[in-house]
């Protein structure tokens, strides 16, 4: 994955993955810090809850707490799929819980969260995907919390476009949908998901009003030919946020980095991917599908 006025950055791995290759520099992530991130931290403690930032071990869980963005997980931590890229398990799980909404509600008042990403495990064991806990949640967060604005980081509901449905009735101010990776590599990367399927899920979106975001990960094996095809295909269905952040290995029996991509790569996709007409790109090594989430109101 290099432009040709850059150097190549693509790092050896050994067969199979079974041995990380190396973070270079710009992978070094600053301790956080500040009062706004501490105050958090102790109410996340004292209270015992759940957000994907710690489970996650997010590289910006510093900067978001302390801007009031936080992102939970709803629907169990047991997803139905298995994704080669994702550290969250896989399996048959837990039955619904149904005093969840209730409970991420009140956390999200009790943190003061000004800004919340909410995003769930795949359930295609259920018959509605989980949506009716996805819109109880987004009623429950704005009963509780009013001043909450919300993202929702949803799944393709199995393209059963009812369950989709439930999430635009309730009307989040942003819904996204990652495609997680280029069309070429889904189905190595992604394996139950579709990557046109993905992209028919963000067109629905927008023909229904929403505003609309999605986001890659880099260093699978991507070319950037095959980044920029992916974002004209976004902007084909007027995607208008898009996340660009660095893979990370989560353990040695998932896939492997290929390549580390430069920061001064991940500047120039930036700059194409303004030029398409997205409204907001992040793209840097340590951006994550929640990075600045609050500023991508508009």
């Amino acid at each position: 994955m290099t432009f040709p006025s850059q150097a190549s950055h693509e790092l050896p791995t050994t067969a199979g993955g079974n041995q990380r290759v190396p973070k270079p520099k710009w992978l070094r992530v600053k301790l956080p810090t500040g009062e706004p991130y501490k105050k958090v931290r102790d109410i996340v403690s004292e209270h015992q809850l759940h957000t994907i930032c710690e489970s996650g071990h997010c590289p910006n869980m510093g900067e978001c707490w302390g801007a009031g963005t936080a992102t939970f997980m709803i629907l169990g931590n047991i997803c139905t799929r298995s994704c080669g890229f994702c550290n969250v398990s896989t399996g048959k799980p837990l039955e619904v819980d149904t005093f969840e909404p209730g409970r991420v509600a009140k956390s999200v008042k009790l943190m003061e969260v000004k800004h919340a990403v909410i995003t769930s495990v795949d359930r295609d064991d259920l018959p509605d995907g989980g949506s009716e806990i996805w819109a109880q949640t987004v009623r429950a967060i704005r009963h509780h919390s009013p001043g909450t604005t919300l993202e929702t980081l949803i799944p393709d509901f199995a393209g059963k476009w009812e369950n989709l449905a439930r999430v635009i009735q309730v009307a989040p101010e942003i819904v996204s949908h990652n495609l997680e990776t280029v069309r070429r590599l889904t189905k190595h990367v992604r394996i139950q998901a579709k990557y046109d399927r993905s992209i028919e899920v963000l067109r629905r979106l927008r023909q229904a009003g929403m505003k609309t975001k999605s986001g890659i990960m880099l260093g699978l094996g991507e070319t950037v030919e095959e980044v920029v095809e992916a974002m004209d295909d976004l902007r084909s269905v007027d995607c208008q946020v898009l996340t660009l952040g660095q893979y990370l290995q989560p353990t040695a029996k998932h896939l492997p980095v290929v390549e580390f991509i430069h920061p001064d790569v991940f500047a120039e996709l930036k700059v194409i991917g303004l030029e398409k007409g997205f409204r907001f790109v992040e793209s840097g090594p340590l951006v994550r599908s929640s990075y600045h989430a609050e500023k991508h109101l508009f």
